[in-house]
């Protein structure tokens, strides 16, 4: 008995679903798979179709990273990159489409998508594309782009190993009518490695921290600099959102550590989300990515302190307002305080200084053994903001400390209260060696934003601009259809 039309047109509005390794699309009504144009009645006008164009690699048991040619787009020829496929599918009104087999089917349904090639959707003859979504099982966008004339479309990050990705395509025939299709495939699982999957530890902690903060990757095992394309994928993956959406980028501070931070400060009461989507991302020599906690932290009132040691002041500032200016003594001759930009590290109510941890021998004149109140630490080498109750008569007038940024006990107290993880704490005119960016504490934000870009592997985007927070491709991202 034929099925009625109503139950018919159900069973066929499912979308894709993964079968094997096929690549599986939607199918429109009164069609099957293979059919070449959609069908119609006798004098119907015809129908928006745009036959699309699907380009993958397939796994054939040989990673590509140790032995071969290397996939790249553009490059789907008979005879490179091992295993490949491209399909025709036909996008529709309807929103579903057949699979049209082209002349360069490969044999082998079974065989999944390797993670390291590239994803290619191109739109024949007069159609263009006009929005590409893809995104796997566990609802994470795949970053891609149009070439120009929205023609074709390919990832722009790489597919992950052991996922299973739906795709949805948005396109417009010749006539501008809108059609759509939706397909789906798989991945080959990530090869086991004998030293475990690549992960990240992220940081800071959960909390509330000033706007000097920087984020930070640290990763299980080096990634030299040599391997480029490692070092670009691990970047790609490391993703960085924040509300307000500010620019940023990741900076290689050696081989195992990434630290994240934007042009300018972070603005007041920013929050900020960090997650690694290094789990299935093919690394080449690295091996493969593996799973990593998130991270989400917020910004708080922006504090600035300057200290300008020639004039013996700190100027401190709540989100860009003076709120107190302090007398001060800083480093005398010999002892200079270092200039440059620094960040809150920690507090201690209480710390025992002594001079032979910066060096000082005991028994010289300038030895000393105190027990110090409303310590700041701004460097791990013990650079404090503090309470120096013993020269209260030199603070405004002149520079008597050996390196610590010295104030009254009733100053030193409000500002330890006020200030807090990753607020900034700046030095000018003090005539010392210059805030390290990276072996002292936090000094990343004396490098100049050019610097900066220097160090990360995705400093320039496909137009060559920095890539930004919450889209480490920049303007390469295509937006989720809606």
């Amino acid at each position: 008995m034929a099925m009625p039309r109503t139950k018919r047109t159900r069973a066929w509005s499912v979308v894709a679903a993964v079968t094997g390794a096929v690549l599986v699309v939607a199918a429109a009504p009164d069609r099957g798979p293979g059919a070449g144009s959609p069908q119609r009645g006798a004098g119907a006008p015809p129908e928006a179709a745009v036959t699309l164009l699907v380009s993958r690699a397939l796994d054939v048991g040989r990673r590509t990273g140790t032995g071969g040619p290397r996939c790249a787009a553009g490059t789907f020829r008979a005879g490179l990159c091992g295993a490949w496929r491209e399909q025709r599918v036909l996008a529709t009104a309807r929103g579903a489409g057949a699979v049209l087999r082209g002349p360069y089917a490969v044999a082998g349904d079974v065989l999944p998508t390797d993670a390291d090639g590239p994803l290619e959707i191109a739109a024949e003859s007069s159609g263009r594309l006009t929005d590409v979504t893809v995104h796997d099982a566990h609802g994470r966008h795949l970053a891609g782009a149009l070439e120009p004339g929205a023609g074709r479309w390919r990832n722009t990050e790489p597919l992950r190993a052991g996922e299973r990705y739906t795709v949805r395509v948005g396109a417009q025939d010749g006539s501008g009518a809108p059609v759509a299709a939706t397909m789906a495939f798989r991945t080959a699982p990530p090869a086991p490695a004998a030293d475990g999957p690549l992960t990240a530890d992220l940081g800071p902690r959960a909390g509330t921290y000033g706007a000097g903060e920087i984020v930070t990757a640290e990763l299980s095992r080096p990634v030299p600099a040599e391997d480029a394309r490692a070092r670009t994928r691990v970047e790609q993956s490391l993703q960085v959102t924040s509300r307000p959406h500010v620019e940023g980028a990741w900076h290689w501070v050696d081989d195992s550590t990434l630290h994240f931070r934007p042009r300018a400060y972070w603005p007041a009461h920013t929050v900020v989300r960090v997650r690694s989507g290094l789990d299935g991302v093919e690394l080449g020599d690295q091996g493969y990515g593996g799973p990593s906690d998130p991270v989400e932290f917020t910004v708080g009132d922006r504090i600035e302190a300057v200290t300008d040691s020639a004039a013996h002041e700190m100027t401190v500032r709540r989100n860009g307002r003076v709120i107190r200016m302090i007398p001060v003594t800083t480093g005398k001759a010999g002892f200079l305080t270092r200039s440059g930009i620094k960040v809150v590290l920690g507090k201690e109510r209480k710390v025992r200084m002594r001079g032979d941890s910066v060096g000082i021998g005991r028994g010289t004149k300038e030895f000393y053994d105190l027990p110090v109140h409303y310590a700041t630490r701004v460097t791990w080498s013990g650079e404090y903001v503090h309470a120096a109750p013993w020269s209260v008569e030199a603070q405004g007038e002149e520079n008597v400390s050996h390196g610590c940024t010295g104030m009254s006990t009733e100053d030193a107290a409000w500002f330890f209260d006020t200030v807090r993880e990753g607020d900034i704490v700046e030095v000018v005119n003090s005539g010392g060696d210059a805030m390290p960016p990276f072996s002292n504490g936090v000094g990343d934000w004396n490098l100049d934003w050019r610097t900066w870009l220097s160090g990360s592997a995705l400093a320039a985007g496909p137009a060559g601009s920095p890539a930004e927070a919450g889209d480490p491709l920049g303007a390469s991202r295509l937006h989720p259809m809606t």
